[in-house]
């Protein structure tokens, strides 16, 4: 399996188990799923859904795409003969703040340091562990 096939498989792994944890921390905390996925995806791509149902099928449909496209950043990572964690903390370096940058680019958030800790810290974690499961995944698939 070549490097770019390797990161999609391992986005994709990540994002199942970001989504497992996503779920299980929603049920603790009462936090409702979070629709900025299907709000930057609806900006870009000119989307304008009908109703919240519509924009949770964009969101949830954006949030695997999102994972499996930043699978291939991890293999880019990969390619530059990052390993281990420093190849997870360089994914991350290069996923987290350019999400931040294209919701605030896009109107959709203001700047991470004037979000809540109730909006930053499940943020923070659920990507660092999507980043450490498609770190793991891709190199374990190799």
């Amino acid at each position: 399996m070549g490097p770019l096939a390797r990161g999609a498989v391992a986005g994709l792994i990540g994002t199942a188990v970001m989504t497992a944890a996503q779920t299980a921390e929603m049920r603790v905390t009462g936090r409702p799923a979070s629709m900025v996925p299907g709000r930057v995806a609806s900006k870009l791509l000119g989307l304008e859904p009908k109703d919240a149902k519509s924009l949770a099928r964009i969101s949830l449909g954006m949030h695997w795409g999102h994972g499996v496209t930043q699978g291939l950043v991890r293999a880019a990572v990969g390619r530059l003969g990052l390993q281990g964690t420093t190849a997870a903390a360089a994914h991350f370096a290069l996923m987290w703040p350019s999400d931040a940058l294209l919701y605030k680019a896009l109107d959709i958030s203001p700047w991470p340091w004037e979000w809540s800790k109730e909006e930053l810290a499940p943020d923070l974690g659920h990507k660092a562990l999507y980043v450490a499961a498609t770190s793991v995944a891709y190199e374990l698939l190799d």
